[in-house]
This record gives structure tokens, C-alpha cells and sequence, in this order.
């Protein structure tokens, strides 16, 4: 039997959207009322094209299907009857009231069939030891609340079964729109969904029991950020993205760079946003920190250049030259970083970006993200606890996206906002999502060299929500090459960024099929 842990195809479409539960069944509607599609078709497709990536990647013998009563448990269906074709063995178990005969089957009669989850728990668990995938086809996207009590029994027999899982659209049991889990679970090893991401795959706590995600095209209408407000930041994307160096360029013209930041004490906060920034190509990085760190980062980065932080002359004129800006780091809250970061936002209008104290100091009413918002482009990096004390009254939002949403509408900014997964949120734009991070990446530091990577980019030309959602992408990749695990440092990522610049996105992997939008790897 063949690894279902083969090489990834690193994703073979470079606009990924993703959507919600209800924007799925919305999309299938569609389909099927205003273009025609028979429900039977979009089935067909989905059971057929999930059997050839099962049969790609695991070379089966015998494959268990749990099949439950809707669309989900029809594809499959079409699964079983696809693999029983091409001479695997199969055995579907029935969850739900579903006949044996069903047309899904085009008359093909199943080797073996089970009925009675619950009563016949024995044979079922027999089948499950023979063998080699067991398929997931209970509860699908439209699914709301805890499995019911015959759903529940059925994942807890697929869950203490030994076997590669896969299951179809979404793990059973988790919600598709906001990743809830309700309830009972299935934890796949891989999951195929159709048509598109859903969002709930890509939250926790319903990501940590996706596994490997890939997604196929099975002949929906093609989905626009008008049908969704999610998009999935992918290598190609990122790659799109991305400035390039004309061949007659200096150092002046590929992003200038100001980092304000490391109080007494905090130098290695602007040392990391620094490392970051000469990492992803700024060309000219300068520091203004307090006068005691002058030894510490000259020594530690000396291609910076050093702005003493009581020299106010000198802070003014390199922020007004600069093309962006990066405050916060290590900054602290006292008067001294008051002035500072009072003194650096008078001067011009260039993209900014506000970390760690600078939102400490918006947050207690010493800068209005708002009245800023309105005189230049601007990226705020909070995790969540930062971002509850910048808005307080937001707390009450359904989710972190709906959080992020609405305070970058309200101050009309980009909104970073660090977790799992961090996303970008932005006014009129859909939010995008990271799927690089892992929890590697949780060490003190990382956030500030982040910030020294999206900086650059800004100072580069990339508008603030793009260059947030590629800081975020080169940072996560960079950590997963460098495999250094638990014991990952912010210099090892920044280090490590360079590689990620140059690896080719557009190379094929382990599925080669023009079907597939979507493969990620499970996460870290």
C-alpha cells in the first residue's frame, strides 16, 4: 500500500477562494437551477475524481466507505463504485436509511454491504481491520450541530480504527462555515473537498482534523469575490505578487526602510525586524533606537544604519526620506517612546506598519489608528490579545475574522492578525488566509521579525494587505524548510527567507491531475 504522505503538488491553480457552508450550498444551487448541472453529475464527479487521488495515493486493496443520507454519502457512493470497477474490493456501511440499489451505483452491484450502526459495531469493526482506507462520506457541508446519535457511533468506530481516514468535503461532525466541533469528529488523514476550501477546514479547531487538504474542481461555476470574501494565500499568488529587481537598480530603489523600535534593554527586537527586512531585499534598512543598544545592534547587524533615539533631527529626517516605516518593536510605553513615535508619524505619508507597543501606546489613546488610516496606507500586526485591547467594544464578534473584518473597516486599514491561522483582513477585500503557519513559529521574537519582512515588502511597493499576507507566506515557508521544529528561532526563519525567494512555484507534484485547485499539507 502506497503513502498517503506522498510529495504535494504545491497548489496548481494561483487564485484559491475559499467559502462558507452556506456559500457552498448557495454555489450548487446554482449549478444545478440556472445552469443545468444535475445534482447526479456534480456527484459523479466528486465520488470519481476523490477515487482517483484515493487510488493515486494509497494503491488500495479494500476500501470502507461510511456513506450517510445526503449528498455526501452519494459521492461516496460513486467512489465505491468507481474503485469496485478498477477491481478493488469495497464495503459500504450504512449510516443512514439509504438504499443498496441506489441509481448512484449505475447498477453495480457492492461486494458488501453493512446496515445497523450500533447493532452490527462487531462486523463493522472486522471490515474496518481489513482494510487498507476507510472514506468518510457521512455529514457534508450542510451539516449544523452535534452528529446525532447513529453519526456519532459511526466516527467513533472510524476514530479507534487504525487505517488512513479520508474524508469527502469535510471531517463529519465539524462545522464548515466557523471550524466548530460540536460534538463527535472524524480525524482524517486526508480530506477532498469540492469545488472549493471551506472555511471551517481552515479554523480551528476543525484544522487540526483536516490533515492533507487538497480540493477538486468537479464542474461548479467558477467562484468570484463576489460569491465569497475568503481567499487562500498560495506559493503561485505569492508569487504574483512579489517585486522585481530591474537589472540597473540600487540600493535607494528597492525599498528604503525605517525601523523604530528597542527601547533600553530591547535591542534584540529591532536587531530581528532588521534581519528580516535585508532578508526579503530591502535595500537600505536604518534603526532608530535608544542611544544604550548602539554597540548591540551594530554588532549584530552592521549593514543598518543607527539613528540614536534622542537625536529627533535625525529620526525626522530619515523618516520623511524613507519609503516605509516600521515602529513598535521593542518600543515600550514610557515618554521617551511617546516622543518617538509621535515624531516619526509627522513626517509624510508613507506606508506604515505598528507592532507590539505602538499598538500598546494606540491602545491607551496615544495615536488614532482612524485619523491615521485617513493620511497613509496602513498594516497592524496584533495577536489577539493586543487586538482585544485596541478594540474592546469588537469583543462580541462571532469570530476573529468577523473581529478583523470590522476593525480594519472602522479605521479603514489592514489588519494582520497573528493566531491560528493568521489572516489579513481589509476594507472591500476579501480576507485572506495564511496556511504556512505552524506551531514552530510560537517563540518569542517572531513577531517582530515578521515585522521587518512585511515592512520591507511595503517599502518594496506592495500595498499593506498584500505585503501582510506575503510576510506571513515567506515566514511560514521559510520555517518549514528549515525543519528545525520546537527548537526554531526567528534568525533561523529570516535566514532561511532568501531560499524561499528563489524555490519555483509553478512545478507539478504528486497529483498529477488538471483537477486539482487546492493541496496543502497537513499541519505542523
Amino acid at each position: 500500500m502506497a503513502s498517503g504522505n506522498a510529495p504535494l503538488n504545491p497548489f496548481s491553480r494561483g487564485d484559491v477562494l475559499a467559502q462558507t457552508g452556506a456559500e457552498a450550498s448557495m454555489l450548487d444551487a446554482l449549478a444545478i437551477d440556472s445552469f443545468g448541472v444535475p445534482e447526479s453529475v456534480l456527484m459523479e464527479n466528486a465520488g470519481r475524481s476523490a477515487a482517483l487521488v484515493v487510488q493515486y495515493l494509497y494503491r488500495p486493496n479494500h476500501v470502507v466507505a461510511f456513506v450517510g443520507a445526503g449528498n455526501n454519502g452519494g459521492d461516496a457512493l460513486v467512489l465505491l463504485r468507481t474503485m469496485a470497477s478498477w477491481g478493488v474490493g469495497v464495503t459500504a456501511v450504512m449510516v443512514a436509511d439509504r438504499s443498496a440499489s441506489d441509481l448512484l451505483l449505475h447498477g453495480w452491484p457492492l461486494q458488501s454491504v453493512i446496515h445497523d450502526v450500533g447493532v452490527n459495531d462487531g462486523l463493522i469493526a472486522r471490515s474496518l481491520r481489513e482494510a487498507d482506507v476507510i472514506i468518510d462520506g457521512i455529514l457534508g457541508t450542510g451539516a449544523r450541530g452535534a452528529p446525532r446519535w447513529r453519526e456519532a457511533a459511526a466516527i467513533s468506530l472510524i476514530n479507534v480504527s487504525d487505517n488512513p481516514v479520508v474524508s469527502l468535503d469535510i471531517p463529519s461532525g465539524a462545522d464548515a462555515t466557523s471550524g466548530a466541533i460540536p460534538g463527535e469528529v472524524v480525524k482524517a488523514e486526508l480530506t477532498v473537498s469540492f469545488g472549493a476550501p471551506k472555511t471551517g477546514t481552515l479554523l480551528y479547531p476543525a484544522r487540526g482534523c483536516v490533515g492533507r487538504h487538497v480540493t477538486l474542481e468537479i464542474g461548479l461555476p467558477p467562484l468570484s469575490e463576489s460569491d465569497t470574501g475568503y481567499r487562500i494565500v498560495t506559493p503561485q499568488w505569492v508569487s504574483g505578487q512579489l517585486p522585481v529587481r530591474g537589472t540597473d537598480t540600487h540600493k535607494n530603489r528597492v525599498g528604503r526602510l525605517l525601523i523604530v523600535g528597542g527601547a533600553m534593554g530591547m535591542a534584540g527586537a529591532v536587531i530581528l525586524a532588521a534581519r528580516g527586512a535585508f532578508h526579503t531585499g530591502a535595500g537600505f534598512v536604518q534603526v532608530c533606537t535608544s542611544a544604550e543598544n548602539r554597540n548591540l545592534v551594530q554588532a549584530a547587524i552592521p549593514e543598518a544604519i543607527f539613528i540614536p533615539a534622542d537625536d529627533l533631527e535625525a529620526l525626522r529626517e530619515a523618516a520623511a526620506q524613507t519609503d516605509a516605516l516600521v515602529v513598535g518593536p521593542g518600543l515600550g510605553t514610557g515618554l521617551e517612546s511617546e516622543i518617538m513615535l509621535a515624531e516619526t508619524l509627522d513626517q509624510g505619508s508613507q506606508p506604515l506598519l505598528l507592532d507590539a507597543d505602538a499598538l500598546n501606546l494606540a491602545a491607551q489613546g496615544s495615536i488614532s489608528l482612524s485619523q491615521i488610516g485617513s493620511i497613509r496606507p496602513v498594516l497592524i500586526t496584533p495577536h489577539y490579545g493586543e487586538m482585544t485591547r485596541l478594540a474592546p467594544e469588537l469583543i462580541s464578534a462571532d469570530s476573529r475574522l468577523d473581529l478583523a473584518r470590522a476593525f480594519a473597516s472602522e479605521c479603514a486599514i489592514s489588519v494582520l492578525l497573528k493566531g491560528t491561522p493568521s489572516i489579513v483582513a481589509s476594507p472591500a477585500q476579501p480576507i485572506l488566509f495564511d496556511t504556512q503557519g505552524s506551531s514552530d513559529l510560537a517563540v518569542a521574537g517572531m513577531g517582530d521579525m515578521l515585522s521587518g519582512v512585511c515592512g520591507a515588502l511595503m517599502a518594496q511597493g506592495l500595498e499593506p494587505t498584500v505585503a501582510g499576507a506575503v510576510g506571513l507566506y515567506l515566514s511560514g515557508r521559510a520555517a518549514r524548510i528549515s525543519k528545525r521544529g520546537a527548537g526554531l528561532m526567528p534568525s533561523d526563519v529570516s535566514e532561511r527567507i532568501p531560499d524561499v525567494l528563489l524555490e519555483k512555484t509553478d512545478v507539478r507534484g504528486s497529483l498529477p491531475f488538471p483537477f486539482v485547485i487546492f493541496d496543502a499539507e497537513a499541519d505542523q
